[in-house]
């Protein structure tokens, strides 16, 4: 039996960064198409609260597209429904395309919430499901806020839910409603035959047709992975499925078996795409890129690690003495390499973007060229979320922890 041939690790980084759309940089007017066209490469974009300086999903469009601005989402996301918001390890965006292959997670997720919210969340919210439909129906969308129960306490954060916004919830994962549009980070619900067209509503897939689809299509915006990190992709499919789907295609010839080169330690088995083994793969620019924490190249915390030798980690619940760095630090990418990550907020009373701290990777040396593309990158997030100047802290440049 042949060896599998070995993609050494610099060669596995152009293609992973490729796959992600880190080797290029989109220039020139931004549409609705423009943000279309890297979702559906991306595969979707991750959705998150926190806004110390901009949104996750615009901030992973904004790294490739450098032209881009939150309105140019909104058309294509609430107006021509060309983007649905749903689930795949985490809240996303994703192309609306794609939603008929969502029809399985709802119905694997209808029964597993069931189970689990049942422990977690308050009781009675299936008791609400009729009245929820109802209102939505005979009045229009609504958020969490219009339907709160009589005997809820007032809203006291995220993850205080009365039985009718855990309704909500559980309504909008199993598919029956969909999200229509948000206000600030407020999430406004519809019936989904009223905000997706008959067109995709309508459309069935057998189980198999979307195991196979959701395999393949992880693979082709992986690059390489094995086939836990397949399953763990859309979140459509279970870790058995994809062992299964990756040995079915390994034997047609659809994909091939390859050893990826970690920065450090043994080679990892690992699925690929057959032509990685081109060695004509894009370089990615020599310019500073700054990412965001939840950026789809990072997610996989581990394969971050062995990729890039980069530990990278949001310290949510490590107690502030005990922090290495910032509770919310940014990954800082320059080509192919991970050279640090960076502390730093929008003040949008001043104006401001305050950088507090940047840290360079070990054997980084932050010398004058590498210091004004980071400068240059700075300027560029202070322009996109309307910083009129950028305010670095005394000691901002550290030494590498």
């Amino acid at each position: 039996m042949t060896a599998p041939p070995l993609i050494s690790n610099a060669h596995a980084r152009r293609v992973f960064l490729d796959r992600h759309a880190l080797s290029h940089s989109t220039v020139g007017r931004v549409t609705g198409k423009t943000v279309c066209d890297l979702i559906r490469r991306l595969g979707f974009v991750q959705v998150d609260s926190i806004n110390t300086v901009a949104r996750a999903h615009d901030l992973i469009l904004h790294s490739r597209c450098h032209g881009y601005r939150p309105s140019n989402l909104r058309a294509p996301l609430e107006r021509h429904r060309a983007l649905f918001e749903h689930w795949t390890h985490d809240a996303a965006i994703i192309p609306a395309e794609f939603f008929p292959h969502w029809r399985l997670r709802f119905e694997r997720d209808r029964d597993l919430l069931r189970r689990r919210w049942k422990k977690w969340r308050r009781d009675g919210f299936d008791e609400r499901f009729s009245d929820v439909l109802r209102q939505i129906s005979d009045h229009g969308p609504v958020c969490s806020f219009d339907i709160r129960d009589k005997d809820a306490r007032s809203e006291n954060g995220w993850w205080d839910w009365h039985p009718s916004k855990t309704a909500l919830e559980f309504l909008w994962r199993t598919g029956a409603l969909m999200v229509t549009r948000r206000e600030g980070f407020r999430k406004y619900y519809d019936l989904t035959e009223r905000v997706l067209p008959d067109s995709l509503t309508s459309k069935r897939h057998e189980a198999a047709e979307t195991v196979d689809w959701a395999c393949n299509a992880a693979l082709e915006r992986l690059g390489f992975a094995t086939s836990g990190e397949i399953a763990a992709f859309w979140g459509l499919v279970s870790p058995l499925e994809a062992k299964e789907w990756c040995a079915r295609a390994l034997a047609a010839g659809r994909v091939i078996a390859a050893d990826i080169e970690p920065v450090e330690g043994r080679p990892r088995r690992s699925f690929a795409v057959p032509e990685i083994l081109d060695s004509d793969v894009q370089e990615p620019p020599k310019r500073i890129r700054i990412l965001s924490p939840f950026d789809p190249c990072l997610r996989d915390r581990q394969r971050a690690e062995r990729l890039f030798g980069f530990h990278y980690r949001i310290e949510v619940f490590v107690p502030e003495s005990r922090r290495q760095y910032g509770y919310y630090v940014f990954p800082v990418l320059e080509g192919c390499h991970m050279v640090g990550r960076i502390d730093m907020k929008c003040d949008r009373t001043r104006h401001v973007l305050d950088v507090r701290a940047f840290w360079p990777e070990a054997n980084i040396r932050m010398g004058k060229g590498r210091l004004n593309r980071l400068e240059s990158a700075l300027e560029r997030i202070g322009a996109f979320v309307g910083a009129r100047d950028i305010a670095y802290a005394p000691d901002w440049l550290r030494q590498p922890a």
